[in-house]
């Protein structure tokens, strides 16, 4: 294994355990807050494909050599990941938690409905380029867009009601 390669996706499996940490504690304390869960059947799919993107990460690119600019932009794409999480704070989640309270407007939801997801869509294709994996970023883009697909469609008809008074959590 490279040093670059191993570091690169060491960094990705610790973000998304420590993501998956944070989402769990945020969502026992939404749904203690009065909150609902919509499109939990679809979860599991979601998860296995994020599963399988970062074994083909770990399995194709553990040997790569790792492109500077591809790494650069990766950088910028975490600094929107801390820039949406931290607007969110506690509203942050892997799942659709619907909470009656007003819409999030702030950060970068004043200038995107999903920044979120946006963000995930590039990761998809950046980190595979960082280690130069073409079929790995074009393979998980077409799934990803299928599930996004349905995501965001549960989502928006879960707020179609609510859009003045609620806001899913990980929009």
């Amino acid at each position: 294994m490279t040093l670059g390669a191993g570091l690169f996706l060491g960094f990705i499996i610790l973000q998304r355990l420590s993501e998956l940490v944070i989402a769990k504690r945020n969502t026992a304390r939404l749904l203690a807050r009065g909150a609902y869960e919509v499109g939990a059947s679809h979860y599991p799919v979601m998860v296995a494909m994020h599963s399988a993107w970062i074994a083909c990460l770990v399995f194709a690119g553990y040997d790569e050599t790792v492109s500077l600019g591809w790494l650069v932009l990766f950088a910028v794409l975490q600094i929107l990941r801390v820039w949406i999480l931290t607007t969110l704070g506690p509203r942050w989640t892997t799942r659709i938690i619907v909470l009656e309270e007003p819409l999030v407007v702030r950060g970068p939801f004043k200038y995107l409905s999903h920044p979120n997801y946006t963000l995930v869509v590039a990761e998809i294709i950046v980190a595979p380029m960082v280690l130069g994996l073409v079929w790995v970023a074009v393979l998980f883009t077409v799934l990803n867009a299928a599930m996004l697909w349905v995501r965001i469609g549960v989502e928006g008809k879960a707020l179609a009601g609510l859009r003045d008074g609620a806001i899913g959590a990980n929009s």
